[in-house]
């Protein structure tokens, strides 16, 4: 408890942050939501019926990133935490889509404004949109209809500059990147013109990643399409140039977004492309509020932001609840809801604002609505912004081996 300037004891509003703490996303997610609950309570805190309460976050490691067929051990954990820790509100929310999902039922069954921030599955704006029990459920990270969307700009702005009609898709045996693959294929690569030549949902290993590569040389594409989020997958893009396989590289490997990556890999990543999920983990020259937020991590924090998806919505999402905390004046959950479904902030990612299933609106043009963004990796080690055009740098480039 607090005491507010009557002398008055103001009760702090405890907002939880369950995810997997041991991702880079969940970690990086939870720092960026603490940064937002400091800045904050400097200002004073939130007002209800004109007394200030200090924001107060507290998180639980659900451990679900490396199991998302197993979502038994992480919903046990998310309920002892709602009943031992009592959060007024819930932030970031589980890793894996499968688990999310599955922790609907019991988010709703307490009626806990939920703002999430990491996983992507479309399914659950459709489940929101079919129960009015799931109402209390927001989003402000983007989900795989948006990744596949960006990913689509990309690779025709790749058709446009070089003329390349032949792709190759690997991507990660879980939810989101099978759906976001299964959307490439069927929404533009089929109506676009594209060979798709061939499609594997895999684990990578570093046993397995050389033979996968081989395997995929041998069809002759022009882009890899690559869609993981785990860290194994990184060996997949050193070896794509020992090979010399003359074809363009990218997508999105989690683990090779941040700028520490370079060292890591002894600059072996030059020309891969790599989807930013939510600008604001990559800044922008041409957007100065993704900066501030970049270099206030860096601040705060000591080290530059490494995750590419997650902590930028989180951040948001904290200020996001605080303001309609403040609109609703009050904890209510009903009045919470209705609050929230108001959001209309400029923040870091460009404007926040929900559609009616309540997930955040992403295009491209950061005044109009949150952003995404494609980098590729240049010779020098930069992470230079190709896509889209309101925040680009310039086009792709072909590495040395992989001829027009």
């Amino acid at each position: 408890m607090i005491l507010s300037p009557a002398g008055i004891k103001a009760q702090e509003i405890i907002i939880g942050a369950p995810t997997s703490l041991a991702s880079l996303e969940g970690e990086e997610s939870c720092r960026a939501a603490q940064m937002a609950v400091e800045q904050i309570n400097a200002s004073g805190g939130v007002e209800i019926k004109g007394r200030k309460h200090k924001l107060l976050l507290k998180t639980c490691d659900l451990e679900d990133f490396r199991a998302p067929h197993k979502p038994g051990k992480p919903l046990l954990k998310l309920k002892n935490f709602i009943l031992s820790q009592k959060p007024q509100a819930l932030l970031v929310g589980p890793f894996r889509s499968e688990v999310f999902l599955k922790s609907m039922d019991l988010v709703s069954a307490h009626r806990l404004p939920c703002v999430a921030s990491i996983a992507m599955t479309p399914a659950v704006e459709a489940a929101i949109l079919a129960n009015p029990k799931n109402r209390f459920i927001f989003r402000t990270c983007l989900n795989s209809r948006y990744l596949a969307a960006y990913l689509m700009g990309a690779m025709e702005m790749i058709r446009e500059q070089f003329g390349f009609r032949k792709v190759y898709i690997l991507n990660q045996d879980v939810a989101w990147a099978r759906s976001t693959a299964s959307l490439l294929s069927k929404v533009f690569f089929e109506k676009r013109g594209w060979q798709v030549l061939g499609q594997e949902n895999l684990i990578i290993t570093r046993q397995n990643a050389d033979r996968i590569l081989e395997r995929v040389a041998r069809k002759k594409p022009r882009v890899i399409l690559v869609i993981f989020d785990q860290p194994e997958a990184a060996f997949l893009v050193p070896g794509w140039r020992k090979r010399k396989i003359p074809a363009l590289m990218g997508g999105f490997i989690s683990p090779l977004s941040g700028p520490g990556s370079w060292a890591e890999h002894q600059g072996q990543i030059a020309g891969f492309f790599n989807m930013v999920f939510e600008l604001g983990n990559l800044p922008s020259d041409k957007y100065q509020l993704s900066k501030a937020f970049y270099h206030r991590f860096n601040q705060r924090f000591g080290r530059p932001l490494q995750a590419g998806h997650g902590p930028a919505p989180a951040y948001e999402s904290v200020f996001a609840l605080a303001e309609a905390i403040k609109r609703a004046d009050s904890l209510d959950p009903e009045k919470l809801v209705k609050s929230l479904i108001q959001t209309n902030r400029q923040g870091v990612m460009g404007r926040l604002r929900f559609h009616r299933a309540q997930q955040a609106v992403f295009g491209t043009d950061p005044q109009k609505s949150s952003v995404g963004c494609v980098f590729q990796w240049t010779n020098n080690g930069e992470r230079r912004l190709v896509f889209p055009s309101s925040i680009a740098q310039g086009g792709f480039k072909l590495p040395w081996f992989v001829g027009p």
